[in-house]
């Protein structure tokens, strides 16, 4: 349980109430399609996810640029599956895939259910590392942007997750002390021990199926947080 009373819950939002890995598929199925790269799309997202993962975190760890991130984790991809496609095309692919992403809007399981019930309860925020530009299209395309109060992203703080600015930004934006706040993410270095770190209170949603862990207690579907607040 809690050592303190939790007056504000910060959410991470790709991963944890946005189902990214879904929408994400949806968004490759239709840009590859219309744009006539014929590669299978099983085999693409084999590849693709981890690469992914592997680049935001360098990106996170500010050893990369978002204009690289785009890319490399795109022809990485292609050179990987034997696929050859110009760099042209990955730039249209990149920048495509940014445009239409926003547009598919499905949430995991419960996510509507499990802010209806907090709402009244406590102050909801949202703490991301994704890009400005996109981050608000999701909150209002799945119809949830009205649920919080602050949107802290890092473009904004001008650092990422883990880096203790952006929880500071947010706990100065929300008003609170760090005891009175919970941080809600499935990142363990970038939401959980970031968070800790600056003297949040922590809940990791384990999206990944990650091991488990004694840092702070973990939930595998976010209806759980009914039982615990």
């Amino acid at each position: 349980m809690f050592k303190h009373n939790i007056t504000d819950i910060f959410f991470d939002l790709d991963h944890t109430l946005w189902d990214f890995e879904r929408n994400s598929a949806l968004t490759f199925e239709k840009i590859l399609a219309e744009n006539k790269v014929t590669v299978d799309l099983n085999d693409f997202l084999r590849v693709y996810v981890p690469i992914n993962l592997d680049y935001w975190k360098l990106y996170r760890e500010d050893r990369i640029t978002k204009s690289e991130l785009r890319y490399q984790r795109l022809r990485r991809t292609f050179d990987a599956i034997g696929a050859e496609v110009s760099d042209e095309s990955i730039h249209i692919l990149a920048d495509e895939y940014i445009k239409y992403l926003s547009s598919f809007t499905h949430l995991f399981p419960d996510t509507k259910e499990i802010l209806d019930y907090l709402a009244p309860k406590y102050k909801l925020h949202i703490i991301t590392n994704g890009f400005q530009e996109i981050q608000e299209k999701k909150l209002k395309g799945a119809n949830i942007h009205h649920f919080f109060e602050q949107i802290v992203n890092s473009e904004d703080a001008g650092v990422k997750k883990p880096h203790p600015q952006i929880f500071h930004l947010a706990l100065e934006r929300a008003q609170v002390a760090p005891k009175n706040a919970l941080m809600v993410g499935d990142n363990l270095e970038a939401d959980i021990l970031g968070a800790k770190a600056v003297g949040f209170q922590t809940l990791h949603f384990n999206a990944h199926k990650e091991p488990l862990h004694d840092l702070c207690q973990m939930i595998d579907r976010l209806i759980e947080i009914k039982s615990i607040l």
